[in-house]
């Protein structure tokens, strides 16, 4: 389906650095995205992940005779704010169809789906390659459609018994898939893309797109071709579920492909599976088209009519999307290119760190960002933990720099404080900061006086390295330094010693 329009795909410039042995690559991507409602797409089974096998399949679910579907609101929703967020024409009249073909994790014999009219048309999303790297560039990715369809089941394999099972407690979960213009050129474009959108349906959230539980699922369709020739037979890498294994198993089909060709043969166009065990792409199938599937209008639900008064209201519902808000990080809060990008990472995170900015005022907004890219998401990544399970909240983070700027805490001696934040020995208080100062005696001492004793006697118990300073060995100051840090355990002001260091040797 991804390779069907070909018009714009065959209208982009070549870029010769990304030709692979002669050959330019042509991806287009279908992800399957599960939508976040309680409830399935057409009745009222639960959508919980990990229960025990066939214990959330309803009989509508099985499309038992007698039984009919009633379409979930709150899917409508979801998939609008989608079509919003990739600037895309909304279906406000969209139907459901049924594909028909014989699986057996398929119990009706027919996934309900919307072919001919569906909630979401053409946009697109701007993403970029390589990010942060020195060969990072922008690139636009056109969306064909997104519609509304309902998941199948899963079948199990025991290698053990040597038996398959059927686990349909997945039948009828609410899925939007998200087809691709065929714009990509390179396996680091499809990343780029596939990361882009993961962002954006967490970013809405609409998904936990948690890919280790199939509930966000691509199928990479790839072709190669010789620079300004017609598109090459695309083969379907099927069900890849982790960014690793989407580069790998695009970068073996490619290969694949390129060897095949180059050896007389020519591809055929097919359904593959990615082998991880043997890095490499196994033919499933062949490929099937649409006729195949023999789609027509599902007699037992009604077409959708979307009144313009519900798009406004979802679209004033809308979050500030993650350009955008890396714009204004950059503009309002002067912090680099590069920080904003770390910064909404996620929305979650976003949202941490300006509730620490709201705290300290924009002024300190750099430093906040220090803290929350270095120390804490150090920290989270260390113990394998998200943000929104941070130990440290944004207020308490927030009261530890306010006493690094009124200069009670030095860096050093704040690091001891986030650690005991981290390890929450003040418990949830908001003033967790200056309960931990005041309990393990960590002010900075900014007594000018009590700075310039132990100043004085580093500079009487270290003669020799006082001569190679003066001799101009710039080295031998930073020693002094840490002379008068280690006398003070870490509590004198940096910035005085230094001063007063100076001073003092002439």
């Amino acid at each position: 389906m991804t390779h069907a329009s070909t018009t714009e795909s065959q209208a982009q410039p070549v870029r010769t650095d990304l030709l692979v042995d002669g050959y330019e690559v042509v991806i287009g991507i279908e992800i399957h995205c599960q939508l976040n409602t309680e409830s399935k797409i057409f009745s009222t089974a639960p959508t919980d992940f990990g229960h025990e096998a066939n214990t959330q399949a309803s009989l509508v679910d099985l499309g038992l005779p007698g039984v009919l579907p009633v379409l979930n609101e709150g899917v409508v929703e979801r998939a609008l704010k989608f079509g919003m967020g990739v600037n895309a024409e909304l279906g406000l009249y969209n139907t459901f169809d049924r594909k028909n073909y014989f699986y057996p994790d398929l119990p009706k014999g027919y996934q309900i789906t919307q072919m001919a009219n569906p909630i979401v048309g053409r946009g697109h999303i701007d993403v970029v390659v390589n990010e942060g790297e020195k060969n990072e560039y922008p690139k636009r990715i056109g969306i064909t459609r997104g519609h509304l369809e309902e998941d199948a089941g899963k079948s199990v394999h025991d290698a053990i018994v040597g038996m398959t099972g059927i686990d349909l407690n997945r039948a009828g979960t609410p899925l939007i898939e998200i087809v691709s213009e065929p714009d990509m050129r390179s396996t680091a474009e499809a990343i780029a893309y596939v990361k882009a959108i993961h962002q954006l349906v967490t970013w809405l959230g609409i998904s936990d797109a948690i890919m280790a539980e199939g509930s966000f699922r691509c199928d990479c369709n790839v072709s190669v071709r010789k620079p300004g020739a017609e598109l090459g037979t695309r083969c379907e890498l099927k069900n890849l579920n982790s960014f690793r294994f989407i580069e790998r198993a695009i970068n073996r089909e490619i290969e694949r492909q390129i060897d095949l060709i180059e050896d007389g043969g020519r591809v055929i166009q097919a359904t593959r599976l990615y082998d991880p065990e043997n890095d490499e792409t196994r033919a499933m199938r062949t490929k099937e088209e649409a006729n195949d599937y023999r789609y027509f209008p599902d007699p037992d639900l009604l077409p959708v009519r979307i009144e313009q008064h519900t798009v406004d209201e979802i679209k004033a519902q809308m979050p500030e999307l993650p350009v955008a808000r890396r714009e204004r990080f950059e503009q309002d809060l002067q912090l680099s290119e590069y920080d904003a990008r770390i910064l909404t990472g996620s929305r979650q995170l976003a949202d941490y760190f300006e509730a620490v900015v709201a705290e300290v005022g924009t002024e300190h907004a750099k430093l906040a960002a220090n803290w929350v890219m270095g120390e804490l998401l150090g920290a989270l990544n260390k113990d394998d933990t998200d943000i929104t399970d941070a130990p440290i909240s944004a207020k308490q983070l927030a009261g530890m720099l306010k006493r690094i700027n009124d200069d009670t805490l030095s860096g050093k001696l704040a690091k001891k404080v986030f650690a005991a934040l981290y390890a929450r020995e003040a418990g949830d208080a908001d003033d967790a900061a200056d309960q931990i100062i005041d309990a393990k005696g960590l002010k900075q001492e900014t007594d000018t006086g009590a700075i310039k004793a132990m100043v004085e006697e580093v500079i009487a118990n270290n003669q020799a390295m006082v001569e190679e300073y003066r001799g101009g060995k710039e080295k031998a100051f930073n020693g002094l330094v840490g002379q008068v840090m280690k006398a003070s355990r870490g509590s004198a002001n940096p910035q005085q010693v230094n001063q007063l260091l100076k001073e003092l040797l002439g």
